[in-house]
């Protein structure tokens, strides 16, 4: 079928102020209602005039697109892990997100996506599939722009899909190293992303006597505070001072290129808070990082243009900027500007990423690029502040049911067995909690039955309430944790998102 693109000229951005300053998350009283559900009915301030405004909506109309996300956004979780490697990809289609879209490479899949409330495609090439080429793709290659400047997979059209100024060119590389020529489409594009340095407006951190970029979200590392923010911002080792020009921190880790991602270790004047400033002199709350569907509501925060909505267009795209190529990055239709790189994309209350770079403006319109929050949080071993407000669902005693087998869950001493029906949680070990009288390592691995979303948090007595120290809430129903943390009280809160299903968790303690 025939899929129009737009494309524009791209660019690496400097960008959003996230606020520091609060206290690590705490467990709240018990209720059924998934977050997910509060969410939608009730987005953060700022989100639905945004999306009237980029998306051309009414008010009800975005009311009803967030409802349709958070509604659909689990029948998606449960359908690719059901489908397996048949699973072609997922989006949202229509102006409302009224439709999840299910690709599958069998038709024999059908009745299962159409059971379980989406619309089924099919499709030749497998999500797995995709990968693999577009990994071919890249290799294939040269670091050169013109010969793609971007490369990332159109799960629409089933195709790895190539941005070039020299399409011929690209096509006879691509084709004398083997790609296959049906499952690649190369399109002419202007877009060459490069970084730009020029900032201005809003909440920002300085990098030496003239750079300046903005925080993307708050984190810790075990006891110690920062946030994250895009890699080209500073190198390991550079120090930084806030927007009051006070001594802030230091970069403590810096990828770019390659990827596009660093984190700033903060002093004792600056606490990390589960914030994005929402571009109208108020705040949005981060709750968590679920991945968000492709056509899902995304919304960014930045120091130049403010707060500006769109929707996820690709994954896994790979960008070629003058300093060499950024890969594994999302591709959106949120417009940026000069000073936007290292701010958030989020959506509802899912902290998705930090800018990266991208094309075009605010007023014609723009492709940005983010760098995924996971892929952060994983390489520097970092846990993101979320907010304690999440309801954490009613409790269920543990013990009930048949657990599944123990999976991947191999080398942790104790076990705990429950089952959770869908927002439900219940707290370990038996509803209680146990005592560390050493530093160390506290590791949780929870395995869940296929099809559900299971999540794993692990808390520790502050001395008035249950902090959240470390979290594991993919859109899958395995999870695992790891936590260096000081002597004290600990606890493991296991949270249904979505479904009901028999638990294992395993764990260890130093």
């Amino acid at each position: 079928m025939s899929r129009r693109h737009v494309i524009t000229t791209g660019c690496v951005l400097a960008i959003t102020a996230l606020t520091l300053t609060a206290a690590p998350a705490i467990a709240q009283p018990r209720t059924a209602e998934p977050p997910a559900a509060v969410a939608a009915r009730k987005p953060p301030p700022g989100m639905l005039e945004a999306l009237q405004r980029d998306l051309g909506l009414t008010r009800e109309e975005a009311e009803t697109r967030l409802r349709n996300e958070a509604r659909l956004t689990p029948i998606e979780a449960q359908l690719r892990g059901q489908l397996g490697s048949r699973f072609g990809g997922a989006w949202f289609a229509g102006s409302i997100a009224q439709t999840l879209v299910v690709a599958t490479t069998s038709a024999a899949d059908i009745p299962v996506i159409v059971a379980a409330g989406a619309r089924a495609e099919i499709v030749t090439r497998s999500l797995a599939d995709l990968q693999a080429i577009k990994k071919h793709v890249d290799h294939a290659l040269p670091s050169r722009q013109e010969t793609g400047s971007v490369r990332y997979i159109d799960t629409k059209i089933n195709k790895v899909v190539v941005l070039s100024t020299a399409v011929t060119t690209t096509t006879n590389i691509l084709e004398n190293a083997g790609v296959d020529p049906v499952a690649v489409r190369v399109v002419s594009s202007d877009e060459r992303p490069r970084p730009l340095s020029d900032v201005v407006g809003g909440e920002a951190y300085y990098i030496g006597s003239s750079s300046r970029c903005s925080v993307g979200f708050s984190v810790t590392r075990g006891t110690q505070n920062g946030f994250v923010s895009a890699g080209h911002c500073g190198k390991a080792g550079a120090t930084t001072t806030g927007v009051n020009r006070a001594a802030q921190g230091v970069f403590q880790g810096s990828t770019f290129p390659g990827s596009d991602f660093a984190w700033v270790a903060v002093n004792a004047d600056w606490t990390p808070k589960p914030l994005v400033k929402n571009g109208s002199g108020g705040t949005v709350t981060v709750a968590g990082s679920r991945v968000a569907i492709e056509g899902a509501s995304v919304c960014r925060s930045g120091s130049t243009t403010g707060w500006h909505c769109g929707t996820i267009q690709q994954r896994d795209t790979s960008v070629n900027y003058p300093q060499g190529e950024v890969s594994e990055v999302t591709r959106t239709n949120v417009c940026a500007e000069p000073g936007d790189s290292g701010g958030s994309f989020i959506s509802i209350d899912q902290a998705q990423g930090v800018t990266s770079g991208g094309s075009g403006d605010c007023t014609s319109g723009g492709v940005t690029y983010f760098q995924p929050i996971g892929e952060i949080l994983t390489t520097y071993g970092l846990t993101l502040v979320t907010d304690s407000t999440t309801p954490p669902g009613t409790g269920t005693p543990p013990g009930t049911g048949t657990p599944p087998g123990a999976g991947t869950c191999t080398g942790y001493p104790q076990t705990v067995t429950g089952t959770l029906n869908s927002g439900q949680s219940a707290y370990q070990p038996n509803n209680r909690h146990y005592r560390s009288t050493v530093t160390g390592v506290h590791a949780g691995c929870l395995d869940a039955d296929d099809g559900v979303d299971f999540d794993l948090y692990l808390q520790k007595w502050n001395g008035r309430n249950w902090s959240v120290v470390a979290t594991a809430d993919s859109p899958r129903p395995d999870e695992k944790i790891s936590y260096t943390g000081t002597p004290g009280y600990y606890r493991y809160r296991v949270l249904s998102s979505n479904g009901s299903s028999p638990y294992t968790l395993k764990y260890k303690t130093p």
